[in-house]
């Protein structure tokens, strides 16, 4: 059988055929280094031996290469080994050896050259390190499994600032030229794995090649295997060696070449459970990116392909013993069958990429009976499954995207990369808690309390805006030692049952308990509660009842009471009255905070009132989470003198790298100002399409905190219905459901205003049209 166009010579030429006692003329004449013997270590296209004194004691490894290698990519050996060595000097690569008398800085200064009948060889010497060769991958323990992987890392990322003319060659091990190898599919004399490997070269095709260009690239070792190196007795490297296939490929090779070594005779479940142990101790070091995951197990079975394909090759051209060069065809052809009978899908998940599954149907369903009846609805008739998202975009598992105007949550923006990568870092630098000391948390604190009014100075790290709330409820109840609360009539504030009681949207029965009472919100469009009247006649209600407010607690940019507007005075009244009460104000910063109405970093702010507590949550990890108090110090100390605070997640280093990582976002981007010209500009639009328009009621908000009200509920959720079908995403608020939520991420520009009132244009002359 011909030799493929473009192929390296090398697999295609014999070992070397020197006996020992040549050899050890030739390391004397050259090294010299007596050796009383050499005993052959095996190998599959180079002669590789351990000499030996008469005392038996290793001395050197001897390596004669073939007569088709290349001086210069033993050359690229030599100096990839020195390369590493200075990058990372714990990994434990064989050195190798200088030429007695030569300055040994040159790569040629550690080949000495051997001119035979046959042609060329090159005799290199390595020193000798411990540990057994040839482990049975079988008998690694799972600690052993995770730190090959984590080998496999280290070398991997120490090769990464190394380059070498050489690299650049097409070297069929190399899982990049797996496509080359079809023209020696031919010599598999067993038909069932030949069939198996035309499979997996049709799957290389049709998935891998077309990605390829876009996995990360580098020198790589190229056969990490447990034939390359040493191991001691509990499993882990002591040696790394034979550098011969390594080539310029996807980073992802070296890693397929450790899972096809260290996966083979395994069952289906232990070859998965083995595969994922190996994976995280990789990614203790290099994390994988998500192409790279999602394409292991085809590049992992292209591996075992070619194990097979060129084994099977060199054993019909007679280069190698057969039973040598074929000791692995039968193992990796069984793993070749276990992921082929897993599907490539199911695969990937395995290994740890995110799939989308297929079946929305079925999910629905398996999602009602895992996650209950109480949990709130899917949103829309035809729920979205929803598979990524970045900026203002989201995209659906059909490929669709949507114009994300609804998700407060990620405030700067989906995905934003300042803020995923301060995550990615410091949970793998450190997670802790603050019983430790940690200048995240601490930096946090000082940069939220620079940005609120003199007096409120302390801060109280949680997990989510209802734990804030609720911990803002305890601060107030034991500071006034009240136990009244007031909220309007139709607020959110979250789900702990302290807070639940203040979140009139979620009282399925319309009442709450008797220590709350609620008022209504202005209705600027009726005329309605305008002055402080409604407010002071639910103290009085609370006082009739033998109570004293503890705190009132308000949302700013009263989402869930449908966007109403609020006038500065009214809001200082509510204020001024509370206080004269004996009650503490508490600013529900969760859903208007971090900029979101653009006039002022806190929505209370734009009121131009002094709140005694102030509560973050939601935006402010732009999805990671994490919640905050802040408080003036004679409420915290108070609440000291009764108890000791603590939260085990709260105010964690990760949490806080994503805090201040938001922070940071606004301030360079300018998000308040980008927030007051889109959000302008956003209500405007709507309102030049509301004016052709008898539907829409009213467009209110401030900033990116829009509401658009219409006369009924069931007109709401037909526009936010029809948005959806146009590719915009929206909610309904307000007590009578009748009032789109638009709430972007901060991320909105006005690009995306044309977007958005298309499709509301488009969606109101739909349903005008009936």
């Amino acid at each position: 059988m011909s030799v493929p166009v473009d192929f390296d010579p090398v697999l295609a030429a014999s070992p070397p055929d020197i006996d020992d006692g040549e050899l050890l003329e030739v390391v004397a004449a050259t090294f010299g280094l007596r050796a009383a013997a050499a005993r052959d270590l095996g190998s599959e296209r180079d002669r590789t031996f351990l000499l030996v004194d008469d005392r038996d004691a290793s001395l050197a490894v001897a390596k004669v290469s073939n007569a088709a290698e290349d001086p210069a990519t033993l050359d690229m050996e030599a100096l990839a080994v020195l390369h590493v060595a200075t990058v990372d000097p714990g990994l434990p690569l064989a050195m190798p050896l200088a030429i007695p008398g030569t300055s040994g800085v040159e790569a040629a200064d550690r080949r000495a050259t051997l001119v035979r009948a046959d042609g060329t060889h090159y005799l290199r010497l390595y020193d000798v390190l411990p540990g057994r060769s040839r482990t049975d991958p079988l008998d690694l323990s799972d600690a052993a499994l995770g730190a090959f992987g984590e080998t496999a890392a280290r070398l991997g990322r120490s090769l990464r600032g190394f380059v070498h003319p050489a690299a650049i060659r097409t070297m069929l091990w190399d899982v990049q030229h797996a496509s080359r190898t079809r023209s020696l599919v031919g010599s598999i004399r067993d038909l069932g794995q030949r069939a198996l490997v035309e499979r997996v070269l049709d799957r290389y095709d049709e998935v891998v090649t077309p990605a390829w260009p876009s996995l990360r690239a580098q020198v790589v070792h190229g056969d990490l295997t447990t034939d390359n190196v040493l191991l001691d007795d509990v499993g882990r490297i002591t040696g790394i060696v034979d550098l011969g296939d390594m080539s310029h490929s996807a980073l992802l090779i070296d890693l397929a070449s450790v899972l096809d070594s260290l996966l083979n005779e395994r069952g289906p479940d232990e070859l998965f459970r083995a595969a994922r142990l190996v994976l995280d101790g990789y990614q203790r070091v290099t994390p994988l990116e998500t192409l790279e995951l999602r394409l292991l197990g085809e590049v992992l079975a292209a591996r075992a392909a070619v194990t097979i394909t060129i084994s099977s090759w060199r054993t019909e051209r007679g280069l190698e013993d057969q039973a040598f060069a074929e000791r692995y065809n039968d193992s990796v052809a069984r793993t070749i069958e276990t992921l082929l009978a897993v599907g490539w899908d199911e695969v990937a998940r395995r290994f740890g990429a995110e799939v989308p599954v297929a079946d929305r149907a079925g999910l629905i369903a398996r999602r009602e009976r895992a996650l209950g009846p109480a949990l709130e609805p899917l949103t829309y008739d035809e729920p979205i499954h929803m598979a990524s998202a970045s900026g203002v975009w989201m995209t659906d598992a059909d490929g669709r995207r949507y114009l994300d105007a609804y998700n407060n949550v990620p405030c700067v923006g989906h995905g934003h990369p300042r803020v995923a990568e301060a995550i990615a870092r410091q949970t793998r630098r450190l997670n802790t808690n603050l019983r430790y000391l940690h200048e995240g948390a601490v930096v946090l604190a000082e940069r939220l309390v620079a940005t609120l009014p003199d007096g409120l100075d302390t801060v109280f790290f949680v997990n989510s805006g209802s734990e804030a709330n609720d911990l803002a409820w305890r601060l107030a109840t034991t500071f006034t030692g009240h136990r009244g609360g007031l909220c309007t009539d139709y607020a959110y504030h979250g789900i702990s049952e302290s807070i639940a009681a203040l979140s009139p949207e979620s009282w399925r029965r319309g009442e709450g308990p008797g220590w709350v009472e609620t008022w209504p919100v202005p209705d600027a469009v009726r005329g309605l509660h305008q002055v402080p009247a409604p407010f002071e006649a639910a103290l009085g209600r609370l006082s009739a009842a033998g109570l004293k407010p503890a705190a009132v607690i308000l949302d700013s940019v009263f989402t869930s009471d449908g966007f109403a507007t609020a006038s500065s005075d009214l809001v200082a009244a509510w204020v001024d009255r509370t206080h004269a009460a004996g009650g503490l104000w508490i600013a529900d910063e969760v859903q208007g905070g971090h900029g979101r109405t653009g006039e002022a970093m806190w929505s209370f702010q734009r009121l131009g009132i002094s709140p005694d507590v102030v509560t973050l949550g939601k935006p402010m990890g732009n999805g990671y989470p994490v919640g905050a108090v802040i408080t003036r110090g004679e409420i915290a100390r108070a609440f000291a003198d009764e108890t000791v605070f603590f939260s085990t997640f709260g105010g964690n280093p990760v949490a806080a790298a994503a805090s201040n990582a938001v922070l940071d976002v606004i301030a360079d981007e300018c998000v308040l100002e980008r927030v007051m010209v889109a959000g302008e500009g956003l209500r405007a639009a709507i309102r030049d399409i509301a004016a052709g328009q008898s539907g829409i009621v009213d467009v209110r908000g401030a900033g990116l905190a829009i509401g658009v009200e219409f006369a009924d509920a069931a007109t709401a959720t037909a526009v936010k219905e029809g948005l959806r079908e146009r590719g915009v995403l929206v909610g309904t608020t307000g007590r009578a459901g009748n009032v789109l939520k638009v709430r972007p991420p901060l991320a909105f520009t006005t690009a995306e205003i044309p977007v958005f009132a298309d499709a509301l244009g488009a969606t109101l002359e739909s349903i005008a049209r009936g």
